[in-house]
C-alpha cells in the first residue's frame, strides 16, 4: 500500500505554529468573528493548568508526563491533573475550578466530556484565563481561545482508505467485502469527526455494493463505543459475530477508530475462530504496533504526542508574549468559530512502520 511520507516530525522544526485542514464542515477563514485570541499575555513563570481526561490510554499518560517536562523547560509552572474514578466529568470540573482558584493563567483541557465544561470554561474566561482545548474540541461555548489537535477528519479518511487497501491486500481483489463499523464514545466530540472522515471514503463503496455491512449498522449511534472501553467494543463484536457470522459468513474488515478497540475486536474474532479480518486503529499504542508487525492488526495512525504537546507549549509561549499564532483556521464548536491548530496524522502499516517510528525510542525496536 502506498503511504504518505512521514512529515509530522518535520513540523516541529517550523518556526511558529503549523496549520493544516481539509474536509467537509471546516470551511471559512479566521478573522474578526473568530472567538478567542491573545489578550495581552501572562507571566513568564505563569502557572499552567493541564486537565486530562483519564489514564486508560497510554497516550494520555505520556501527554501528562510531557506537559510537566516541557512546561518546566519553558519556564512555566505546570499543574497537571487527571480525571478518573467513577465520576470523571465531575472530577475534571472540580479540577478546573481548583486551577482557577489556584491562580492558573492558562488552562489546557483534554476534555473528559466535551459537552459538560461550559460553566468551568466560562469561569476561567471571567477570571481572565487563557483556555486551550487540547485534542478534543469543547462544544457549545464561545470561551475557548484556541483548539490544538491532529486533523481528526483526515484521521478518519486515512482509516477508511486503509480498510479498503488492507482488504484488497489480505483477501485479494473481490467484487464485494463484508465489513462492520465501530465509532468512538458519544461524549467525545472527536468520535463523529473520525467516523465522518472514514465514511467519506467508505460510503460510496457501501452504496455501490463493493462493501456490505452485514449487520446493517451504519449509523453513528449504532456503532458507538461508550467511554472508548475495550470491553464494550468486545461485547458488541461478540454480538455481531453471533448474529451475523456464526453461519460461516466471512468477515473481511472492521473499521475501528482506535487501537484499544481494535485489539478488542481482534480478540473477539479470534475467540470465534474467524479468519483475521483487516482492522484499523489509531494512537500507535505499543501492543498494537506489535500486532501490526505480527500481521494481525492492519493499521494504526501516528499522532505523535511529543509533537502535539510541544506545539501546545509553543502556542502558550506565543500567547504569553501577547501575540497570536499565524493562520489559525476556524472550527465550529456549535457556538463559535474557534481558531484551531491542526497537525497532520500519518497512516502506519507493517510496510512503513520502521520509517515512521525511526525516531521513537519506545516503538522503533518493535519494528526491527
Amino acid at each position: 500500500m502506498k503511504t504518505p511520507l512521514f512529515r509530522a516530525i518535520a513540523l516541529a522544526t517550523v518556526a511558529g505554529v503549523v496549520l493544516a485542514g481539509c474536509g467537509t464542515g471546516r470551511e471559512g477563514a479566521a478573522g474578526d468573528e473568530a472567538a478567542g485570541g491573545a489578550e495581552g499575555g501572562f507571566d513568564a513563570d505563569a502557572r499552567i493548568g493541564v486537565a486530562l481526561p483519564d489514564k486508560t490510554s497510554e497516550n494520555w499518560v505520556l501527554a501528562g508526563d510531557l506537559f510537566v517536562d516541557d512546561l518546566e523547560e519553558a519556564g512555566f509552572t505546570p499543574d497537571v491533573q487527571y480525571a478518573g474514578g467513577q465520576t470523571p466529568v465531575q472530577d475534571q470540573q472540580a479540577q478546573i475550578e481548583a486551577m482557577i482558584s489556584n491562580g492558573a493563567q492558562a488552562i489546557v483541557i483534554g476534555a473528559a466530556d466535551t459537552g459538560q465544561l461550559a460553566s468551568q470554561v466560562q469561569a476561567a474566561k471571567d477570571a481572565g484565563i487563557q483556555v486551550i482545548a487540547y485534542d478534543r474540541l469543547i462544544q457549545d461555548t464561545e470561551n475557548i481561545d484556541y483548539y490544538i489537535a491532529f486533523d481528526n477528519y483526515q484521521v478518519g479518511e486515512l482509516q477508511g482508505q486503509a480498510l479498503l487497501d488492507g482488504m484488497a491486500e489480505r483477501f485479494g481483489e473481490q467484487d464485494s467485502y463484508n465489513i462492520e463499523l465501530f465509532s468512538g464514545s458519544p461524549d467525545d466530540s472527536n468520535a463523529p469527526v473520525f467516523f465522518e472522515g472514514a465514511m467519506s471514503v467508505l460510503q460510496e463503496k457501501i452504496d455501490d455494493g463493493t462493501l456490505n455491512v452485514v449487520s446493517g449498522q451504519t449509523e453513528l449511534s449504532a456503532t458507538a463505543t461508550q467511554d472508548w472501553l475495550a470491553e464494550n467494543a468486545q461485547e458488541r463484536m461478540d454480538n455481531l459475530i453471533q448474529g451475523n457470522y456464526s453461519d460461516g459468513t466471512e468477515l473481511h474488515g472492521v473499521l475501528s477508530p482506535n487501537d484499544t478497540l481494535a485489539r478488542a475486536i481482534l480478540a473477539s474474532a479470534s475467540d470465534a475462530g474467524l479468519e483475521t479480518p483487516v482492522v484499523t486503529g489509531q494512537d500507535s499504542e505499543v501492543e498494537s504496533v506489535r500486532s501490526i508487525m505480527a500481521g494481525e492488526q492492519y493499521s494504526t495512525i501516528s499522532k505523535d504526542t511529543r509533537l502535539l504537546v510541544a506545539q501546545t507549549v509553543e502556542l502558550l509561549q506565543t500567547l504569553q508574549a501577547g501575540e497570536e499564532p499565524a493562520d489559525a483556521e476556524p472550527m465550529d464548536n456549535g457556538a463559535a468559530e474557534i481558531p484551531s491548530v491542526l497537525l497532520e496524522p500519518v497512516i502506519v502499516t507493517q510496510e512503513n512502520a520502521a520509517e515512521v517510528y525511526a525516531d521513537d525510542p519506545n516503538l522503533a525496536p518493535l519494528t526491527e
